[in-house]
């Protein structure tokens, strides 16, 4: 339930600016997600959300993107616990997620310091990856697969 919880808030960050944990405590009930104060800040925390700077001079929580930070073991636990399968073809990198957990596992993967990507789509149980070159594949597959092999 966390990790559909903790998807449903990163959907929901990147759908609306969301100023307050009350905001977002509101928007995860109406998602059917009954929640308390203490833990919308354990996801915050767990999600590493930062507040940024709308164009209006307001504050939103985003996502930690482009941020030179370690990688929080959190995201390798939400990568190793949501993930089933990483495979290729060419310079595209499927992987396969439990149900409504593609949006988590993206975000765990994109805070994973990886070289190559261009690009990814997350759907509700597959990311794609878009590869510079169809070279770099079978690296970093073989790089995912081994963190999904240390669970």
């Amino acid at each position: 339930m966390r990790y559909l919880r903790q998807n449903k808030i990163l959907e929901l960050i990147d759908k609306y600016e969301i100023e307050t944990q009350d905001k977002l405590a509101s928007l995860l009930k109406e998602s059917g997600f009954t929640v308390t104060q203490a833990t919308i800040s354990r996801d915050i925390r767990e999600l590493q959300l930062v507040k940024i700077l709308t164009a209006e001079g307001n504050y939103k929580y985003a996502a930690n993107q482009g941020l030179e930070l370690p990688v929080a073991n959190r995201f390798i636990q939400i990568f190793k616990e949501t993930v089933r399968s990483v495979s290729y073809s060419g310079n595209i990198v499927v992987v396969k997620t439990l149900s409504g957990c593609g949006n988590a596992a993206g975000e765990a993967i994109d805070n994973i310091p990886l070289a190559h990507i261009i690009g990814s789509v997350a759907g509700d149980n597959t990311v794609l990856f878009i590869i510079d070159d169809p070279a770099n594949s079978e690296a970093i597959v073989d790089h995912l697969n081994s963190l999904l092999s240390n669970k």
